[in-house]
């Protein structure tokens, strides 16, 4: 009986990679990054540079400035904060001390009646208080704010947001920015009604976080 010998695979040589394959990899990552970061841009020219005719917005457009990349301690029982949670949504943020006062209960109460305000489009919207001090917040207000995230500020995040007065709010946009900010006003309805109304119009413009509602 003869036995048949069967020759061994050669392995078939790679091409060298030339300078053309480089740039066009270059190229192709530049395109995905520009993918990634259009619908934010969208949304600030349709917001600020085009707008409606006879539309004014009511936060005071900032220069964008990324948060920092520290991880901030939880408070409240939570898991520290990344700012790469806060990426992919629109995220309403305010620095207050954990006994919260007057200013800070308004922050709080405006920010989450313009987020319940977006009905279905809610999830697109976050909410974050750091809080300036070591102390621990008070149960039945964080019961009454369920969708509120809680961390500890450090002196990083507080460089990147701008001096302000105390129940002020930030806006920040999904790619981790400070872009807007939204002054105390004593007036809580007229406040969550002007802030729900650039939500709405940010959340119009810009496709991030749509999933399969697009």
């Amino acid at each position: 009986m003869t036995t048949a010998q069967l020759d061994s695979p050669v392995a078939e040589a790679r091409p060298p990679v030339t300078a053309a394959d480089r740039r066009k990899g270059r190229r192709t990552l530049l395109l995905l990054a520009f993918v990634c970061v259009l619908p934010v841009i969208a949304s600030y020219l349709m917001f600020y540079v085009w707008p409606p005719q006879g539309r004014v917005n009511h936060g005071d457009l900032l220069t964008p400035a990324a948060l920092p990349a520290t991880v901030l301690q939880g408070a409240g029982g939570q898991a520290p904060l990344q700012r790469s949670e806060l990426e992919g949504k629109w995220t309403l943020l305010l620095v207050a001390p954990a006994a919260c006062d007057e200013a800070c209960a308004r922050a709080l109460y405006v920010s989450r009646q313009a987020r319940v305000a977006q009905a279905k489009e809610m999830d697109r919207v976050g909410r974050v208080w750091l809080l300036a001090d070591a102390a621990e917040p008070d149960s039945a207000l964080l019961a009454t704010h369920e969708d509120l995230r809680l961390a500890r500020a450090d002196s990083a995040w507080l460089a990147a947001l701008p001096a302000a007065a105390p129940g002020s709010v930030w806006m920040v946009d999904p790619l981790g920015n400070v872009m807007m900010h939204f002054a105390d006003e004593a007036d809580t309805t007229t406040a969550a009604r002007a802030m729900n109304k650039d939500l709405q119009r940010l959340l119009k413009y810009s496709a991030l976080g749509r999933g399969g509602r697009e």
